[in-house]
C-alpha cells in the first residue's frame, strides 16, 4: 500500500525497496549537508544494498503500523527526491503517539518546502492515522528546523541533554510536541 499526499508544490509518498538507487542519490548529494543532523554514517551506508535493506525494514514497520516514511518530490517538473519525513516509534493504545524527523536537501532549503510538507504530513498523521501526539527533538543550533515546528504550532516542552549521538557526538535536543487539535 502506497501513501500519497499532495500539497500545492509537492508530492509526499512512500517508496518501494526497488527505488533504493534514488534514495542513495539523495543521500550522496546531501552527504555534507546531513552530516550535522544525522548519526554517523555506517561503512556501507552509501551502497544500494544498504538502502534496499533499510527500505525493506521500513516497509515491514509501515505494514505493522509502527512507522511511516514519506519521501518528498516536486509536484511539477521532476522526479528528484528533495526531502523526507519519518513518523517513527508509533505507539498505539492509550498513548497514540510518535516521533517525527525530517530533512530537506541542501539545494531546497529556505523555500518553505519543509513547512509545507510537514504541515500536510502532520494532518495525515492526525486525521488518517488517528495519532494523538507528535514529538520532534531538534538540536538547539538548528534554527531553521525549530522555526518549521514553531510555525506549525508545536510547543516546546523541554530540553534533553546528550539525547542523540549526531555525527559521532552526543547532542542535547530541544523537545517539541503537537497534540491533535481534534483531541482538545
Amino acid at each position: 500500500m502506497q501513501t500519497l499526499i499532495n500539497t500545492k508544490r509537492l508530492i509526499l509518498r512512500t517508496l518501494r525497496a526497488q527505488e533504493a538507487p534514488e534514495v542513495l542519490k539523495y543521500y550522496r548529494t546531501n552527504k555534507d549537508h546531513f552530516r550535522y543532523s544525522m548519526p554517523s554514517f555506517d561503512a556501507d551506508f552509501f551502497s544500494v544494498e544498504y538502502h534496499r535493506s533499510l527500505m525493506e525494514d521500513q516497509q515491514r514497520l509501515m505494514e505493522e503500523g509502527r512507522n511511516l516514511k514519506l519521501w518528498i518530490f516536486h509536484r511539477h517538473g521532476g522526479s528528484e527526491l528533495i526531502g523526507d519525513i519519518s513518523f517513527s516509534n508509533i505507539v498505539r493504545g492509550a498513548l497514540q503517539s510518535c516521533f517525527v524527523g525530517y530533512k530537506i536537501g541542501r539545494d531546497f532549503t529556505g523555500n518553505g518546502y519543509m513547512t509545507e510538507a510537514l504541515e500536510q504530513a502532520v494532518a495525515y498523521a492526525f486525521d488518517d492515522m488517528k495519532l494523538h501526539r507528535i514529538e520532534a527533538n531538534i538540536v538547539p543550533t538548528n534554527g531553521p528546523s525549530i522555526r518549521v515546528v514553531e510555525k506549525l504550532g508545536f510547543i516546546q516542552e523541554g530540553y534533553s541533554p546528550a539525547y542523540l549521538k549526531i555525527n559521532g557526538r552526543w547532542e542535547g535536543h530541544v523537545r517539541f510536541a503537537l497534540i491533535n487539535p481534534a483531541d482538545l
